[in-house]
């Protein structure tokens, strides 16, 4: 079973998408919230509760969401933990989309433009936004709103160019995430390429992710055909993706063929909607030292083999 993880909370997801000549607005009616069973743990800073969101799917990759309190076993530094929380409800969720405006976007704008619809039409009414653009600077465009259609309009009158600053904009989107209401967070990647022009440096990124409560969630659609020019970026950028999303406990979805990519975002969309959270009390509140987690599934031997995508560890709070 493989397994990408880190307790306390949520998730990211970074969307970096890029829209040209669409001069169109679009009006998307979020799902309605399903009430939850349990009241929606909330994480202050003396709290000793750490959450995992936990994603469970199929081989061929479809959520599961059947499975009990029962089915799970947490440990936390070799010592199993008593599972004291157990949600699978569709709980409000704080996303950041990261969209990518440079140039080489230029002729996927229209594909983007429709995986930003079908990504929101997945949403319910009670979650917030925030949209960053990316090119040759990362920016925040559209602080958090509960209102999608505010960032689908901003994306829609995007002009792409330039180069791109992917490090960069994960790195403002996990400082913008800690503006977050809600006790689940994401941030999702539309890009198509590597990074070729940050300031901050993956180790960096990957340190920062480490240290936040957020998934990571991306859309690689990387072109086979690429230049020379851009050999080294487009070779490294979906290692980059999935390494990145595995340690957050989100996934990398590479996009072959762009008519996918609506479907795709929806998608992931829905396994957003499809964790279940898994709550306990640790022993280590304020020691300020990483603490490795694992989620083990005890299932009827009938069933068949299922993966489990959660965070590896979390960095505990420092006196």
């Amino acid at each position: 079973m493989p397994s990408a993880s880190l307790p306390l909370i949520c998730f990211g997801i970074l969307l970096s998408l890029s829209c040209s000549s669409l001069a169109f607005q679009a009006t998307i009616t979020p799902r309605a919230t399903r009430p939850s069973a349990e009241p929606q743990p909330v994480l202050r800073s003396d709290s000793s509760l750490v959450v995992i969101p936990t994603h469970v799917t199929t081989a061929a990759g479809s959520s599961v969401t059947s499975l009990s309190r029962e089915n799970f076993r947490v440990v936390e530094d070799n010592v199993e933990q008593p599972i004291v929380h157990f949600d699978k409800d569709d709980a409000p969720v704080s996303v950041g989309l990261l969209f990518d405006k440079s140039g080489s976007m230029k002729d996927k704008m229209q594909k983007a433009a429709e995986a930003v619809t079908a990504f929101f039409k997945t949403a319910n009414s009670e979650d917030e936004f925030f949209l960053v653009e990316f090119s040759d600077r990362a920016k925040v465009v559209v602080p958090f709103t509960p209102d999608s259609g505010i960032l689908f309009n901003w994306i829609a009158r995007t002009k792409p160019f330039g180069m791109t600053s992917l490090l960069d904009a994960i790195h403002l989107s996990l400082a913008q995430m800690k503006k977050a209401r809600h006790f689940r967070k994401a941030v999702v990647i539309v890009s198509d390429g590597g990074d070729n022009w940050s300031r901050h440096s993956a180790r960096e990124v990957r340190n920062a992710l480490l240290e936040s409560d957020v998934q990571l969630y991306a859309m690689g659609i990387f072109d086979p055909n690429y230049s020379k020019e851009r050999e080294a970026e487009t070779r490294n950028g979906p290692a980059l993706l999935d390494e990145l999303a595995r340690q957050t406990g989100g996934r990398n979805y590479r996009v072959d063929d762009l008519n996918d990519l609506p479907s795709i975002s929806a998608k992931i969309g829905n396994d957003l909607r499809n964790e279940y959270l898994l709550g306990y009390y640790t022993a280590a509140t304020r020691d300020g030292k990483y603490h490795r987690v694992k989620v083990d599934l005890s299932v009827p031997h009938d069933m068949p083999a299922l993966r489990t995508y959660y965070r590896n560890g979390y960095y505990a709070l420092s006196q």
